[in-house]
């Protein structure tokens, strides 16, 4: 299920604070980032404030308003990337994109808004912009390796059902075991292959093919016989 970007306020300390995290479920802070300012879309940037990467996701908090944040799972974020055209931003940042849900996924402009409040379930773009732009290199890294702890569980099924062999495997098992499954499956004397483990099933099963040739050939030749008394 895709979330997209929303809004987070559970914070605790005093001052700004600091996110609340799902420590029961692993959830660990990475790294904190004070002044980055937040751009959604082509919408004008929020006031800077702090960036705290986590395990599990990506919070915003905004430093002068505690009830101003965002947060966005690493699940839902579809593209990370640094960003130092002029052309594409003023500012040097973290280019992201958010999945939306189909449905809700609509332009960034008068439609991410509704009676001046800012839709976060139709953003699909978020910029990151460091004060100092020497972190972007270490704020990339960081997304990088988070990320790859939240793979898509999509990739994580087919990996555990993954019933395609590669040509390399395929060789290794037929070079094994005299009877293991891969070689008796392929191999010619025994057109049946195995079944739930009884290899000797197939000579049976063989056996009976040649006796029906044999049998047929019988019949032929008995017709051909009495075709000739005639």
């Amino acid at each position: 299920m895709v979330v997209g970007l929303r809004n987070f306020t559970e914070r605790v300390g005093d001052g700004a604070g600091q996110p609340v995290l799902d420590a029961d479920n692993g959830e660990e802070l990475m790294h904190v980032e004070p002044g980055v300012a937040i751009v959604f879309g082509s919408h004008p940037p929020e006031s800077p404030g702090t960036l705290f990467i986590s395990t599990k996701q990506v919070i915003w908090l905004s430093d002068v308003d505690r009830a101003k944040g965002y947060a966005v799972d690493f699940l839902s974020v579809s593209l990370h990337a640094i960003s130092r055209d002029p052309e594409a931003y003023p500012s040097p940042c973290i280019y992201t994109q958010i999945e939306a849900e189909e449905d809700e996924a609509h332009s960034e402009g008068s439609d991410s808004e509704c009676d001046g409040t800012l839709d976060l379930s139709k953003i699909t773009e978020m910029r990151l912009i460091p004060s100092d732009p020497s972190q972007l290199e270490t704020l990339f890294e960081i997304f990088c390796g988070c990320a790859e702890l939240n793979p898509e569980p999509n990739d994580e099924e087919e990996e555990e059902h993954n019933w395609i062999f590669s040509a390399d495997q395929m060789e290794d098992d037929a070079t094994g075991e005299e009877n293991s499954e891969w070689h008796f499956a392929n191999n010619p004397s025994h057109p049946i292959g195995q079944s739930n483990g009884h290899h000797d099933l197939a000579q049976p099963m063989l056996e009976l093919q040649i006796s029906d040739e044999r049998f047929e050939d019988a019949e032929e030749m008995e017709r051909n016989s009495g075709s000739g008394h005639n």
